[in-house]
């Protein structure tokens, strides 16, 4: 591998910045370009499983995350109905570090830890800058780069970490459009009750509804209903929109509905999948995280396939070099696994989804059944795949 090999990523979220963190720690030359121009990142939550905490572990922001997250440390889900009468309890494996099970974080304070271990390691950060162009030619070891200022640059390789909504993935694999699924998602941030020290989610009719302690004195909610396709709601609407969505959930989630008000920390998304057929690179350009993968939330994976995505790629390339073989291998790597959690992801969501109270019965009494089979057999899978380990290139 050449040392100075230089590396442009497009896109500072979760799989960019663990992407920039991993490679300069191996010694390439990163440069990490955002269109905000500042760090500015929604401030909900995000919770973290056993997998994603060992890959942010070698990422090596794993101690931050700790710290500044809420660990359940026992890994217990308590699935409840919307009166908030129990389901079932669900316990979640350990990574294979020995970290929590889950933990909750602001999405805000895990891209303040992320922006941090980036500046110790010196790697160079345009804000308010983007692609304008890319020019790489099959056959090509080089990605010449326009940017948005006016500017231009030649790359060894051009990671696009730049989201669901990709400018980059048009120059690996042309007009792929996300796929709204029917589902938006709706969350707040409220103060957290000292007792209230569990992830929750309420199971109701047509809708789901979570809590999430994401540090000593905050939690979050996300509730998931059905929306329909390009509806817009003004943000300043959003408060009551939530309450209103989920007037009839009880049990305790009803404080924090109750909390909603025009002052309150409130978010809306419409949810979205990407599914990007292979190769994901094209060229010495290639995609990772939501940009090649975006999944539903149900599993709560995003997050953990971005920054497994940035631990496999950088560690491919310090073996291999930057190749075409390299980024081939990486791609068929990954695809499996991405779309084994966007598959499970979607079939949670619609087994959420059921609008009528006696499938919902049914559903619940299932969940009483095999739910935590259900999750062992989901993470057993998962080692399966083997997500942290290299294949070598053809």
């Amino acid at each position: 591998m050449t040392q100075a090999a230089r590396v442009l990523i497009v896109g500072a979220g979760i799989a960019g910045c663990s992407a920039a963190i991993s490679l300069a720690g191996k010694g390439f030359r990163v440069t990490l370009v955002e269109k905000q121009a500042e760090w500015r990142f929604q401030s909900s939550g995000i919770f973290i499983y056993g997998n994603g905490l060992e890959a942010l572990r070698k990422v090596g922001v794993l101690p931050g995350i700790l710290e500044a997250g809420f660990a359940i440390e026992d890994g217990r889900n308590v699935y409840l109905d919307h009166h908030g009468e129990p389901i079932v309890d669900v316990f979640y494996p350990r990574s294979s570090g020995g970290s929590a099970p889950i933990v909750g974080i602001r999405r805000a304070e895990m891209h303040r830890i992320l922006a941090a271990r980036l500046d110790a390691l010196g790697v160079e950060i345009r804000l308010a800058t983007t692609v304008a162009e890319i020019d790489s030619p099959g056959g090509s070891d080089r990605a010449e780069v326009m940017f948005s200022d006016g500017t231009a640059q030649r790359f060894d390789l051009v990671i696009g970490a730049d989201g669901i909504r990709s400018q980059v993935r048009e120059a690996v694999a042309g007009p792929v459009a996300p796929r709204y699924t029917g589902f938006g998602v709706w969350r707040s941030v409220h103060e957290r009750p000292r007792a209230l020290d569990a992830k929750i989610m309420m199971m109701g009719v047509g809708k789901r509804l979570g809590i999430m302690p994401i540090s000593h004195d905050r939690l979050y909610i996300f509730g998931t209903v059905a929306e329909p396709a390009g509806r817009w709601y003004p943000k300043e609407t959003w408060p009551g929109q939530m309450r209103e969505r989920f007037a009839e959930f009880g049990g305790p989630a009803r404080q924090f509905l109750d909390q909603l008000g025009a002052d309150s920390e409130v978010l809306y998304t419409a949810v979205e999948e990407v599914h990007t057929p292979l190769p994901w690179h094209a060229g010495r350009v290639l995609l990772i995280g939501d940009a090649a993968h975006a999944s539903t939330p149900f599993m709560g994976q995003g997050g953990a396939m971005a920054v497994e995505d940035a631990v496999v790629l950088a560690d491919m390339l310090a073996r291999h070099g930057i190749a075409d073989a390299t980024l081939r291998a990486f791609g068929e790597r990954r695809y499996p696994m991405c779309r084994f959690v966007q598959d499970a992801s979607r079939k949670v969501g619609e087994a959420g989804a059921m609008e009528d109270a006696e499938s919902c019965a049914r559903r619940n009494a299932a969940m009483r059944e095999g739910a935590q089979q259900q999750v062992d057999a989901f993470y057993r899978q998962l080692g399966e795949f083997g997500s942290l380990h290299m294949p070598e290139p053809a």
